[in-house]
This record gives structure tokens, C-alpha cells and sequence, in this order.
């Protein structure tokens, strides 16, 4: 159900632009915030789901207790040590060996069956908000107005929901385990150094605290590029999305040249925020390891110090030699955490920039509903401008529509036929004026309804992947196959259908190769199919033949009797016989009346009537 083309997709509306779920899980109907940096997207991350709260809070209990007792091993292995040093003159003690070394195995193995319970929960965790933000965007889809769809690219939206949405479930299942476990090593190893030795301790701690300067610099230099480089990511993905969808065109036109050029310019840009992130943030690693070995040398010369001194026993140096690693590590795993968690904020922002985009107006609290419908519509002094420009469309549109009545509303392109059915399908939202359905303003009731009381075959063909069956009966319930067959034979497209190698179980797909024509056939019964109480029909048999037009346009006769109809036409020819034309410019009729009537004014009707037939001869 996921349709970002509807307004140039026919379909057989079974939407939720009207009342769309809004449950109380993850996300719906939360107040919108706009993430503004590193530690707001990530708190907005962590608070996403709050029913996976607890099995977190399990996986940094997990995470916190193998920490611990990995922390406790260099303690009892200076024990050994010590034990078995001060046995080289009067004999080790080995039951006291055993009983320790029986205890480290016990410790570590604990902590690598915890660590591995931990990775298990943070993966099932991880895995469901990925899953919660796809169905959250899914539905965010169908409750976004479809003004958001002419300013934002199809290729960036499939972005979001594919690239931006797998970052943050891959960053998440790497990065919070692993920046728990280490900042726990790290304060943990803190208090284990502390509590052998102070002056080893804060020659550890001196060493290291000139890589934690570094990393916070690195950090803050390189989110910048984490976010250019999804940026950047999401605009490839609609170039390219844009290309492959119109590779016919671009091939006709010769366009491959320019086409490479502007794939090749924003792979650049692409290019150099990834290598500017990455270059920055690989910095990091081998940064704390340099950090990490000084440490490992500085303690070692002072242990050694105080070890000749008679100060501390070998046992003490031991113990330090694992701690200094113990406390260096963490610093490195906090670095490759941190960039991580830089990748999966950057994603978040644009997800989250999606989620919390301006929604339509929630219909609730609508009660208007037409009930028996007669097909009567009303357009009084419609007044219309697409959101964000000044310019007025539909300028001061007013028509009494009878029930019954075959409509055609015609004139040059830009003259707003299109935008008018829009209008009528609540697709966009009247600036000004009022139109009714039966009486009932179209603005009381929910979009929903407005919707199921139209049929809507559009010039652009919409076809998904699944069965022919599937594509004709859509989203009508109880459609028999002899309805189904019937439609077809009355748009001529049954024969063609039985040709296929399955015939109405045929799976649409890439391997069939269906015409512009036939997908149009197709449509048209899907209308048909629906049975609706009104018809709208834009430009609906321009990609058919004349000898199936003339079939398809007996079927449509049948189709439209006893139904209000409304038919955008640039075949002047095909709308002859409309009970009332409606002529069109620039957002306001000029001219109505019937065809004959309109001929015998000789006016802006008459001109392009007659032009299509200077034209033609």
C-alpha cells in the first residue's frame, strides 16, 4: 500500500490518506520535534520504542556484568602470580593455584556467555525498530499530502526507508552494546588500577588522556560529513532511480553523455563527504592504539621502578600489564562506537526528518458522508494554488454538475483540467469556495469517503507486480471471475490474456512485456471492475489504437451510463457525445455547452476542434 504516485497512478482507492492508524506504538501520534544535532537524534533513537525498553535495559545489565567479570580476572590473576612467585623458595601451594585458576575460568566464562546473551538481545532489538521505522514510513506515506510528493524525489524517499533505515539498525546493534561494555572496562579498570596502585594508576590515566582530546576533536569535526554523506547517498539513489525509470527517453534523446555527467558529479559529492568521514574517523583507531602502547610502556618503566624499589611485588606489575590493555581498549572500542554512532545519527536525522513532515489534517472528527449517492456535484468559485507558490491555478472555477451527466472538461495543457479532479478527489486542498456531493461539502467529509465514491482511470498506467487477476480485482472484495472476464472482453483485452502462459494467474512482472495499450486496457477494467458511483477519466484511452479506442469507448459508454462522469480529453472526438463540455484557460472556463453548441459559437472550442482536423489532414 506503500503509493507516493497517486495523483499520476490510476488506482481503485482503498487509501488511509483519510484516518491512517495512528496506534499508540512506535511513534504514531507523538508531537513533532525536529532533531537539530548528535545527542538530540540519539536520545529521540534510544526513546523510539519504549516497548523495547526493558529487554535494553536486560542487554546493558548483560553487558555491564561481563564487564565486571572480566575486570575481576587481572585481581585474581595477581593472586596466582604472587602465589606461585612466593612458592619458587618453599613450594607452590597448588590447591590454592587450583582453587584460583578454577575461579578464573568460571569468571570468564560467565562473561562470554553473558557478552553473547547481550549481542542476541541487542540483535532482536535492533532488528524490531528497524522493522517499527520501516512501518512507521510506510505509513507516514499515505498520510503526507501530496504536495510533499512534487518536492521530494522518489529515489530519496526509497533512501530513507532502505539505506538510512538499515544504518541505524546496523549502528545501533554495534555501537550501544560495545560503547557500554567499553565505558564500563574503562571506569571498571579505573577502579581495579586505583585500588592496586595509585601511582601506576594516574601514569596510566596521564598517558591517555591526550587520545581523549583527539577523539572528541575528530568527532566533532567529522559529523558534518557523516551527514553530507547520507545526504548525498539519498540523492545518487533518485538520480539513478530517475535514469534507469526513463532509459528509453534518454537513449532516444542521446542523453547517456549528460546523463554520466550528473551521475558523475553527485558521485563526487558523494565521494568526497564518505572519504572526508571515513578519513577523519579512521583517524581515531589507530590514534588510541598509539595511545594505548605509550600507556603500555609508561607503566611498565614505572612498575619497574617501584618493583626494584621493593614497593610493589611482581604480581602488582602483572595485574597492571592486563589493566593498561583493559583501559586502553575501551578507548579505541568508544572511538569505533562513536563513529558509528555518527553514521546512524546522520540516517536518523533524514528519517526522522520524514516521520515528522507536515501530515495531512486528521479527519476524526468529519461526520459528512453521502448516503445513496445521485452523482450531483457543485463547484462554486473553487479557488486554487499549489502549496508553497503564489501562483493562482484554478482562479474562480463554478459548475453545476447533474447526476447522470457525462462531463468533459477540455482545453491546452496548463489550462488546470487535471488539477480540477484533483481538486474533486480531495487529493489537494481548495485555497477558496466550496465543492459538493450531493449537497454535502466535499471539505466535511473524510477523504476516504470522498474517494470510494469515484472511479479514476489516469493516463499514466499503474501496474504491480502480481497476478493479472490481482491487478484487475485490486481492492474489491467479492469480485467473481466471470466480472472479471466480462471487463476484460468489453475492453478487448480477454484474448490477449488467454495468450498468456498462465492466463489471468500470470504474474505481471519484468518478463511480461505488456504495451502502453494494454496496460491502459487493463486499467479501464479495473474501473470497471470496481463499479463506483462516478467516473473520472483522464486522458484514459490515449495510448490505445483507434480501433480499440472505438471498443474501448462502447465499453465506457456502458460504463458511464446512469453514472456522473468526468472525462479529460485532448481528442476532441472522443467527448462528442458528453451532455456538457467544459472548456478550459488558464484556470477558468471560457466556454460550456454541448459540442454542437460550442461549434456553432465559433469561439476558443470551435479553434481547437477544428485545428486537430487541419492538423491531421
Amino acid at each position: 500500500e506503500i503509493m507516493p504516485s497517486l495523483v499520476g497512478s490510476e488506482m481503485c482507492i482503498r487509501d488511509r490518506y483519510n484516518n491512517p492508524p495512528r496506534r499508540g506504538g512506535h511513534g504514531a501520534g507523538r508531537p513533532v520535534e525536529k532533531s537539530k544535532d548528535f545527542k538530540g537524534t540519539w536520545i529521540k533513537i534510544l526513546k523510539y520504542n519504549k516497548k523495547l525498553s526493558y529487554a535494553m535495559l536486560c542487554a546493558v545489565i548483560f553487558s555491564v556484568a561481563a564487564t565486571i567479570f572480566t575486570l575481576i580476572g587481572p585481581d585474581k590473576l595477581k593472586d596466582l602470580t604472587n602465589t606461585i612467585t612466593a612458592g619458587f623458595m618453599t613450594g607452590v601451594d597448588m590447591d590454592k593455584v587450583f582453587n584460583i585458576g578454577i575461579t578464573l575460568v568460571i569468571l570468564y566464562a560467565s562473561g562470554t556467555v553473558l557478552s553473547i546473551l547481550q549481542g542476541q538481545i541487542m540483535a532482536v532489538v535492533t532488528q524490531k525498530i528497524s522493522k517499527n521505522l520501516r512501518n512507521e514510513i510506510s505509513e507516514k506515506i499515505n498520510r503526507l499530502p501530496m504536495w510533499y510528493y512534487n518536492t521530494t524525489s522518489t529515489g530519496d524517499i526509497l533512501s530513507r526507508v532502505t539505506n538510512d533505515v538499515d544504518m541505524i539498525g546496523q549502528s545501533l546493534n554495534m555501537s550501544v552494546g560495545m560503547l557500554i561494555s567499553s565505558v564500563t572496562l574503562l571506569l571498571g579498570s579505573v577502579f581495579m588500577m586505583f585500588k592496586t596502585n595509585v601511582l601506576m594508576t594516574v601514569t596510566a590515566i596521564l598517558s591517555s588522556l591526550f587520545g581523549f582530546a583527539i577523539m572528541m576533536i575528530i568527532m566533532g569535526k567529522s559529523q558534518k560529513y557523516f551527514k553530507r554523506q547520507q545526504k548525498h547517498l539519498g540523492e545518487i539513489n533518485g538520480q539513478i532511480e530517475e535514469i534507469y525509470t526513463g532509459h528509453t527517453v534518454v537513449k532516444a534523446y542521446n542523453g547517456e553523455e549528460k546523463a554520466a555527467e550528473e551521475f558523475n558529479r553527485m558521485n563526487e559529492n558523494l565521494r568526497d563527504s564518505a572519504f572526508k568521514a571515513q578519513c577523519l574517523s579512521g583517524l581515531m583507531m589507530p590514534i588510541m592504539n598509539f595511545i594505548g602502547n605509550f600507556g603500555y610502556v609508561a607503566v611498565c618503566i614505572v612498575g619497574a621502578v617501584l618493583a626494584m624499589n621493593g614497593k610493589i611485588s611482581f604480581g602488582v606489575i602483572v595485574a597492571f600489564m592486563i589493566y593498561i590493555r583493559l583501559f586502553t581498549q575501551p578507548l579505541s572500542q568508544i572511538a569505533q562506537a562513536m563513529q558509528s554512532m555518527q553514521s546512524a545519527a546522520a540516517a536518523a536525522e533524514r528519517v526522522f526528518e520524514f516521520v515528522e513532515a507536515e501530515e495531512m489534517e486528521n479527519e476524526d472528527d468529519k461526520t459528512g458522508k453521502v448516503e445513496n449517492v445521485k452523482g450531483y456535484v457543485d463547484f462554486e468559485h473553487v479557488k486554487f494554488g499549489y502549496k508553497g507558490s503564489d501562483k493562482i491555478v484554478i482562479k474562480d472555477f463554478s459548475v453545476n454538475v447533474k447526476p447522470g451527466q457525462k462531463i468533459a472538461i477540455v482545453g491546452p495543457t496548463g489550462a488546470g483540467k487535471t488539477t480540477l479532479v484533483n481538486l474533486l478527489m480531495r487529493f489537494h486542498e481548495i485555497n477558496d469556495g466550496v465543492i459538493r456531493i450531493d449537497g454535502v461539502p466535499t471539505k466535511d467529509m473524510k477523504r476516504e469517503d470522498v474517494h470510494s465514491l469515484f472511479c479514476m482511470v489516469l493516463q499514466d498506467t499503474w501496474i504491480f507486480e502480481g497476478t493479472v487477476r490481482e491487478n484487475l480485482v485490486y481492492c474489491t472484495e467479492g469480485v467473481s471471475d466471470e466480472k472479471v472476464k466480462e471487463a476484460c472482453r468489453a475492453v478487448g483485452l480477454d484474448h490477449f490474456i488467454k495468450t498468456l502462459s498462465h492466463g489471468y494467474d500470470t504474474i505481471l512482472n519484468d518478463q511480461v512485456n505488456l504495451s502502453q495499450g494494454q496496460k491502459q486496457q487493463l486499467t479501464i477494467a479495473r474501473a470497471m471492475i470496481a463499479d463506483k458511483p462516478m467516473l473520472i477519466l483522464d486522458e484514459a484511452t490515449s495510448s490505445v489504437d483507434t480501433r480499440t479506442e472505438l471498443q474501448i469507448q462502447d465499453a465506457m459508454d456502458k460504463l458511464m451510463a446512469d453514472r456522473t462522469s468526468f472525462v479529460i480529453a485532448h481528442r476532441l472526438s472522443t467527448i462528442k457525445n458528453a451532455d456538457l463540455i467544459l472548456v478550459m484557460k488558464d484556470g477558468d472556463i471560457i466556454e460550456k455547452g454541448t459540442h454542437e453548441e460550442l461549434l456553432a459559437r465559433k469561439g476558443f472550442y470551435a479553434d481547437l476542434y477544428n485545428s486537430q482536423f487541419e492538423q491531421a489532414s
